[in-house]
């Protein structure tokens, strides 16, 4: 098989859609379904999946069927749109086993809109999808530390990105996190992809989609940079019910082949074939499967057969039971991190202190080199972030230690160089020791970053006029 282009990933990949994009709708649609349209409805259907089924074998048998079921008499009585279109959905999967692959009545209303004004017909869709939250139902700091994000469904990344990293950032102080998969049917796999991309520390490859056209396999790796910080060390618990479906499933394997979360609840509903809706007639759609996930570790995908938990309770008792086991993995987290951080920060402190020394005797290479190596080793640790080391770096200045601060304060613009705070910092540092030009392009840097700061323009207009 070849390998998918990346920059035509976008334009060819399709959601993995799961039950909540293909819940029966409102038909609408008048009780007028006669032989005609069946014979039609059944052609179109049949046209659809041999040209565009993941299996094309399959396809065939699939459409062979449906002709064979309308050729007995099978459908004959079936007048109204929604019982026809369970029949057929039944028919089909009585023959694929793909839960993906349903017929659906098209809401009347939707379906005007859709042909009268596709324009319109986006932009309704994306307004269901901002009221929605973009999946993202709750997200709560739970008694024990324990981060909670509610998710009912994997939005499209370039819709829901802020919001995903804003949950990101507010479980990011949590010890143990619980994603909540229970109500939750599928989405993009970009946004699947991102999500988990939080939660590795190196490079890793998480699933394949193997796509019908153009014979090519896609593959979804940890993203090399995400909003805000990783935790890639923070136990991870998912919940899951018979509802739990396709892009959901798909966060939930990664993370299960991957041993890196704790799976609670019932097995899941068993859909691992991406695709898009197909439209048949006024009255009709089609979701056809058009691909095939293909995960790293196993070789295989979850399709038809769901994913077992690790822990199995009913839907219900999940959040309490995991809650149980979130707390216990939190609160031995933190006595792993006190551990090592106060045995790490000996090391740490004796670092700066040498560095302190070296730069106060002009030693200014080793010095700086000193302080660099206990910083890094503080950041790598997890021990001291942007605005610790600011704070370091004044605890230095009001010591008259000026070549440490600044030592500091560097370190801090390499390690945060979008950050305008630090850049005041630096340059407050090189004024006081009176190296002006440094100090003005220190503060320029930070003016640049944020043009509201007040007291840099202050700074500058002092500096100058000396």
């Amino acid at each position: 098989m070849k390998q998918a282009d990346p920059r035509r990933s976008r334009t060819r990949l399709l959601c993995l859609a799961g039950f909540a994009a293909l819940a029966p709708a409102a038909t609408g649609v008048p009780d007028d379904i006669d032989a005609a349209r069946r014979e039609s409805v059944i052609a179109r259907i049949s046209e659809e999946l041999e040209a565009k089924y993941v299996f094309a074998d399959v396809a065939q048998r699939c459409g062979e069927h449906l002709r064979a079921e309308l050729g007995a008499g099978k459908f004959d009585a079936l007048t109204e749109p929604g019982a026809l279109a369970t029949a057929l959905t039944e028919a089909l999967q009585s023959i694929s086993k793909d839960k993906h692959m349903r017929v659906q009545v098209r809401p009347p209303e939707r379906a005007r809109v859709e042909r009268e004004d596709p324009v319109i017909a986006r932009l309704q869709r994306m307004d269901r999808t901002r009221r929605a939250n973009f999946g993202f139902e709750r997200v709560e700091r739970l008694e024990g530390n324990v981060g909670y994000i509610d998710m009912r469904s994997f939005s499209p990344l370039e819709l829901t990105r802020d919001t995903a990293s804003a949950a990101m950032a507010f479980v990011a102080n949590t010890d143990a996190i619980i994603f909540d998969m229970r109500k939750n049917g599928g989405g993009s796999p970009e946004t699947v992809q991102f999500v988990c991309s939080y939660f590795f520390g190196q490079r890793t490859h998480l699933n394949s989609l193997y796509w019908r056209a153009g014979d090519v396999t896609q593959e979804f790796w940890t993203l090399d940079e995400v909003p805000g910080k990783r935790l890639p060390d923070v136990p991870l618990f998912v919940l899951t019910s018979s509802y739990t479906f396709s892009g959901a499933e798909e966060f939930t394997y990664n993370l299960l082949t991957r041993e890196r979360a704790t799976i609670v609840g019932e097995k899941t509903g068993g859909g691992a074939n991406p695709g898009g809706v197909m439209m048949i007639d006024a009255g009709f759609q089609i979701f056809v499967p058009t691909g095939r996930a293909i995960n790293p570790v196993t070789g295989t995908n979850w399709e038809g057969v769901g994913i077992e938990p690790h822990i199995t309770v009913p839907a219900s008792e999940a959040l309490d039971r995991a809650l149980v086991d979130a707390r216990k993995a939190a609160e031995a987290r933190r006595a792993a991190r006190t551990t090592a951080r106060a045995a790490l920060w000996t090391d740490v402190t004796d670092g700066l202190l040498e560095g302190a020394k070296l730069l106060k005797k002009g030693n200014t290479e080793d010095g700086t080199r000193a302080v660099d190596a206990a910083l890094k080793l503080a950041s790598d640790g997890d021990i001291l972030e942007e605005w610790d080391i600011n704070m370091l770096g004044y605890e230095y200045l009001q010591k008259d230690s000026v070549d440490a601060s600044i030592a500091i304060f560097r370190f801090n613009t390499g390690a945060h160089p979008k950050s305008s705070n630090v850049w005041d910092s630096l340059g407050e540092a090189y004024m006081r020791k009176g190296e002006n030009d440094l100090a003005i392009r220190s503060y320029e840097r930070s003016l640049e970053l944020d043009p509201n700061n007040a007291n840099a323009v202050e700074m500058i207009a002092r500096m100058k006029k000396k």
